[in-house]
Formats: C-alpha cells, structure tokens, sequence
C-alpha cells in the first residue's frame, strides 16, 4: 500500500529533531520513490524564517548526509514550506488555514494532513486544540492524524490527562504515538521470526526458556540535555516506553491476524499481565545506578553530577536493572532481566533469549547454553548458539553460532526506523504506534517504581566505561544467572 497525497506539517520545525531525524527520513523515502511528487512539507515554529531560508537550513542538513546527491536534493527542497507563529497562541493558527489550502491545491492531496508534534511536551495538548479552533481537526475534506513524541505523559495521572486534553478534539484512530524503538528492522522480524517458523513457537513458553535479558545500553551521556534528563531519568526516558514495547513484542501472543487492532490488542495483553510491584519486590529487583567519571574508547568522561544543566546533589538515576515476570500462562515463572544505562561501555540493544541447558547427564553440567540473540541496534543481527562436538577425543561440547546480518542482504530498501513510521503514518496503518491503552498499563507498571525510588531508593554509583553498578550483577547472580556482556559490533560473531 502506497502513502497517499499529503500535507506533513511539523510543529517545532526549527528544532533538532526536524533537522537530525525528520527531514533526512523524509528525503531518503523521496529518494528511493516512496513518496509520490504529490507531497509538502509546511514547517511552523515561532522562529522568524520564510520558505527559502528554512530550505537553505535543512538543505544544509541534508548535505552532510552522505547519500544527498545535487538534483534530487533540489527537487526535494522545492516541497518544503514555511509558517511562522506562536504555537500556544490558538489565534495565530488562523495563518495556517491558507497556507494549507494553497498546498492542498496545489500538490492535489484532497486535504490530506500529518500533524507532527516535535515539540516540548507542554504543547502535546496546547496544539490539538489551537487546531480545533480553525477546523483543522475534522476530516470532512481528507484525513487528519496527529503524531505524538514521547514522552506522553511524566506518570500515570499526567498521561491521563494528557490522553483526555488531545481526546477532545482528536479520535483514537487519529492519533500516532511515536516510539522509534518499534520501527527498528529487527523489532519487527521478532514476530515473523516467531510466528513464520513452527521449530520456534513450540519452544517459545516456559517450558524451555529459562530466562530472558533486554538490555538497553548507550555510551553516551546526557549531551546536553542534562535539564530534560534529570527530571526523567532511565526510568521514563528508556524503560517505561521503549523497554516495556520491546517486552511485550517478544513476549506477546500470535495475533489472530495481521493488523493494527490485533497487533496492539496482544501487545496491551502482556502489559495488563505484567506482575505487580510491590515494596518487598523491589527492595529485591531492583538496580539504581549513576555514572561517575570513567573513561569510554580510551577517552576521559566527566560524571553525570558534573553535566551541563545537572544539579549537584541530583540522585537521578541514569542506569536501572529490574527482575519482572509475566502473569500468565506461557510465561509463569519466567524471568524477564531488563537493564538500560548511559555511558555503559557500548551502544547496543538485543534481546537475550535463555534456552534452559540440556537434562541429559552426560552433557547437563558442562553443556554450553543455547541463547537466541536479537540485536536491535546498532548492526541489526540475530545469532544462535548452541553446542557441537569439540574436535578431538571425546565427547566435549563447544559453543558455536549462526549468524545473520541485516547489513549482508545489502537492500537499498531497507528503511530506518523514522523512515517505516512516518511511511506508515502516511499510510493509516498504526501497528508499530502504541495505544493509549498500552500507555497507561506501562504507566501503571512503572508507578511503583517510581513511588519507591522516591521514598526508598538508593542510587549506586558505577564508573563511566563500566556495565553498570556491582549490584546489577548480584541481583542477577542470585539465581546462579549472569548478564550477557554485548560487543558494539557484531561482525565476525555477536
């Protein structure tokens, strides 16, 4: 299914979202012929700039990108409009009525419009109403979808009001939550990867999996969103949204068919099913850490109390390990390990699957584990490791893999994960966007913890360049279980 004629308009367009994500996605899918010639895109933001200087910025943009090339880059541009106004002025957003009527005429889009909020979150709910206001909500004259980034909402209360402001004058089907998490190629082949292969289902449950590891881990610090960051913390920037999605895809059932409903109808399941915190559990499961001075690649990094924008006796957290389980039938008694931390020594996401070792006597003790590795980023691969005989005399196991990499199909088509959602926002299809109803079981999971965190908490200290604090390997080891220690790249073998 091909995106229809549209109209993209970008709130917030001068910031650095548009310019690092937004607008290269939107020319690779130019580039490649994703898009029909039949689209615009208007930026709107308060800066003072006009159609030819916000092109002249974002053409610069563009040019760093090593796949922009002169024609097409120029072709692209000439799509791209501009519309200064104050976004929390509802009268100003009368300036936009023309402007939209004159690009709707003239791209022939049949009032086609994708609202994209790369805002601060203070104007997710301010926006939909300012466009209310003028009619720009209703689809009498074409469709209208509002894309919303993360984070929607800072707890479980603020996400329900949240839901409630943009509610009033958008539908559900209307509106996108974006988590760029999901649009990862690797995300996506865990459930063909399950549900296309009758060796992996079966095996798939608590019968043969032991334990399973999500580990989210970046080497760079705050940058220099150390304001932001603080009153978020691993907690709300990572965990509550992209860990818990990425939960749920390897935990969830096979859908009865493959659409938006029953794709998020079994991702909401798992999340209902996620067993609750209490206290008790988290004094026991529960790992808080933040980085002190270390060194990353052999360079010298400062600790996150001396960030820009960092208060001196912050105890944010910018690493959590949490043991959690499932409540349900497939899944008792297993359980999940999820970890995510700045300025741990690589930028690696994969998924850990745990295979329980062999009964057999002869081999049980000395057997090498057999794990299914899912790397989501940064070289999207998958790996299985299991035991072949060692050559030489006797029967000693080895461990061996299989491996597979994205990057050897060597696909022109293979899109990044901006590039799929804003595709597929363009398309109506919202598989890979998250529900509101998924949102407020995430919220009300993680609202323990964030309750504990502030009455009980402790926060370890770990060195920059480290896998996190000691105490995440001893929560771990209690069950005689260690982390996997991922490399940065997966080239000969992950």
């Amino acid at each position: 299914m091909e995106a229809d004629n549209n109209c993209i308009v970008i709130f917030g367009a001068s910031g650095d979202l548009t310019y690092r994500k937004l607008i290269p996605a939107l020319y690779n899918l130019y580039k490649i012929g994703r898009l029909t010639e039949n689209f615009s895109v208007l930026g709107v933001a308060r800066t003072d700039l006009n159609d030819e200087s916000f092109r002249e910025k974002m053409r610069q943009a563009l040019i760093k990108s090593e796949s922009a090339n002169g024609e097409t880059l120029e072709q692209f541009c000439h799509h791209l409009y501009y519309q200064a106004l104050n976004t929390a002025d509802a009268a100003d957003y009368g300036k936009l009525i023309p402007r939209l009527d004159e690009l709707h005429d003239k791209y022939q889009t049949c009032g086609n419009t994708l609202y994209y909020l790369s805002t601060p979150p203070s104007l997710y709910g301010v926006i939909p109403e300012c466009l209310a206001a003028h009619g720009l909500n209703t689809e009498e004259f074409g469709w209208k979808r509002l894309i919303v980034e993360k984070p929607f909402g800072y707890d479980i209360r603020t996400a329900k009001e949240l839901d409630v402001q943009i509610h009033r004058f958008f539908d559900e089907h209307q509106i996108y939550r974006i988590d760029h998490y999901l649009g990862k190629e690797t995300v996506q082949n865990l459930l063909v990867l399950r549900f296309s292969n009758g060796w992996f289902e079966p095996l798939w449950n608590r019968n043969f999996i032991d334990y399973i590891e999500i580990t989210g881990a970046e080497s760079i610090g705050v940058e220099e969103r150390g304001g932001y960051y603080d009153d978020s913390g691993a907690m709300r920037d990572m965990f509550q949204n992209h860990l818990l999605q990425v939960l749920a895809m390897v935990a969830m059932e096979p859908p009865a068919i493959i659409n938006a409903d029953s794709m998020r109808d079994e991702v909401a399941k798992v999340l209902y099913c996620l067993h609750p915190l209490s206290d008790d559990d988290l004094e026991n499961n529960l790992v808080l850490g933040q980085y002190t001075s270390g060194t990353i690649n052999g360079e010298p990094v400062k600790s996150y109390l001396q960030e820009k924008g960092v208060p001196a006796e912050s105890t944010t957290e910018t690493y959590m390990a949490l043991r959690c389980e499932i409540d349900n039938w497939r899944w008792s008694g297993v359980p999940f390990y999820v970890r995510t931390g700045k300025r741990l020594p690589s930028r690696v996401t994969e998924i850990v699957i745990h295979f329980k070792t062999t009964p057999h006597p002869v081999f049980s003790q000395k057997a090498p584990e057999n794990k299914l590795i899912i790397r989501i980023q940064p070289d999207e691969a998958i790996s299985m490791r299991f035991g072949l005989k060692k050559p030489g005399a006797g029967f000693e196991a080895k461990e061996v893999s299989m491996d597979f990499r994205y990057a050897d199909l060597a696909s022109p088509s293979l899109l990044t994960a901006y590039e799929r959602l804003l595709l597929d926002s363009m398309k109506g299809d919202a598989t890979l966007f998250a529900r509101t109803d998924a949102v407020h079981a995430c919220w009300k999971f993680v609202e323990p913890i964030l309750q504990y965190k502030a009455q009980n908490g402790r926060v370890y200290e770990y060195e920059a360049g480290t896998w996190g604090p000691t105490e995440a390997d001893k929560l771990i080891a209690k069950t005689g279980r260690v982390w996997r220690k991922p490399s940065g790249l997966m080239k000969k073998k992950i």
